[in-house]
Order: structure tokens, then C-alpha cells, then sequence
């Protein structure tokens, strides 16, 4: 190698390593999730939620689930992929406000957007307590029925024991805001 091939290797990596540290110093925290909520119908349960009642999808370990089982609660639906970085982050909170609410008129599901297998691998890599269903690509219709048209993941909506959809959250979940929400539903 020459020295001019030695110095010009040189200032490339300089170059890069002053862009890296240029992105690092400038990088900025996620914003809160974008939030919506949903105005109440005369007492009706929300279409979408109706919907979801409708459906029967197979938990992470092959067996048909009928979501109408969770009529009657106030539920947590978190739409997710194995593969959606911001969802794996945000699972061991969903878990740990699954166990607090354990026995309590709430409940933690998870509708996962991806493949029977790949959400079976996940399952069984990662101890979730809450339900894991399997909805494939109809789940990202299920979820624009809520209100997610860009059909971003995650996606989170908090619905009340009466089939309300009380709010939805688009993005990574801030847990203060999530309890804030449950609390002045009297969860």
C-alpha cells in the first residue's frame, strides 16, 4: 500500500467517523406517539370494535381464538410485528401492564401482522404473558378500521369495557400517558 492510498484511507475514515459523531450528538429522542381519540357513540360499541368481536384468529400457538371472548372488558390492542423494532421494544411494558392488571377488568392483547411461524418463533423466544394472535396482513386492515391509515406499527388503541374505542396511539407507547388514559377511564 502506498502512502498516498494510506493518507487518502485515512481522511475517509475521519470523514466518517466526524458524520457518525455529527448524527449521535444531533440525534433526537422519538417523539410521544400520535394519539387520537375517538368521540362516543349512543351507547353502541365503535364498528371497528364490533368488528374485532367478529373475528377468530390463532394464538402464537396454532389454536383458533374467538376475539369475542373479550367482550365485556376493557381491552389493550396492540397491533405488532416480530420485526418492527419499536413493538419488540415496547412488549416488556405491555407484559408488565398485562401482570398488573392480571385479574382486574382489563386485558393486554397483541394482533401480530406477519406469519403463523415467525410469530410462533417469537412467542416462544420471548415469555409474553398476554395473548398473542396471528392475523397475517389482515391485521393491517383490522387496523385501519381503527383509524390507522398510514398502517404504521405500532399500533395501540385502549378500549373500554362498554366496546368504546377510548383512544388510539400511533408509534412507540409512553406507558405514563397509556396509565394517565386508563386512570380517568377508572382502570
Amino acid at each position: 500500500m502506498t502512502k498516498n492510498n494510506l493518507i487518502a484511507y485515512a481522511v475517509v475514515a475521519l470523514l466518517f467517523g466526524a458524520t457518525g459523531a455529527y448524527v449521535g450528538i444531533n440525534k433526537k429522542e422519538p417523539g410521544p406517539p400520535l394519539t387520537t381519540t375517538i368521540a362516543p357513540t349512543a351507547g353502541e360499541p365503535h364498528a371497528p370494535v364490533s368488528a374485532l368481536f367478529a373475528q377468530s384468529m390463532n394464538d402464537a400457538g396454532g389454536a383458533p381464538q374467538a376475539l369475542s371472548q373479550w367482550k365485556g372488558k376493557a381491552l389493550v390492542v396492540n397491533f405488532w410485528a416480530p420485526w418492527c423494532a419499536p413493538c419488540v421494544k415496547e412488549m416488556p411494558d405491555l407484559d408488565a401492564l398485562a401482570t398488573e392488571n392480571a385479574g382486574k377488568n382489563l386485558q393486554v392483547i397483541g394482533i401480530g401482522i406477519d406469519s403463523p411461524a415467525n410469530i410462533a418463533q417469537f412467542a416462544s423466544k420471548f415469555k409474553i404473558s398476554y395473548p398473542l394472535y396471528v392475523a397475517g396482513l389482515s391485521g393491517t386492515d383490522l387496523a385501519r378500521q381503527f383509524g390507522n391509515s398510514a398502517g404504521g406499527l405500532p399500533y395501540t388503541v385502549l378500549i373500554g369495557a362498554d366496546g368504546q374505542v377510548k383512544k388510539t396511539y400511533m408509534g412507540l407507547l409512553k406507558f405514563d400517558q397509556l396509565k394517565a388514559d386508563m386512570a380517568a377511564l377508572g382502570l
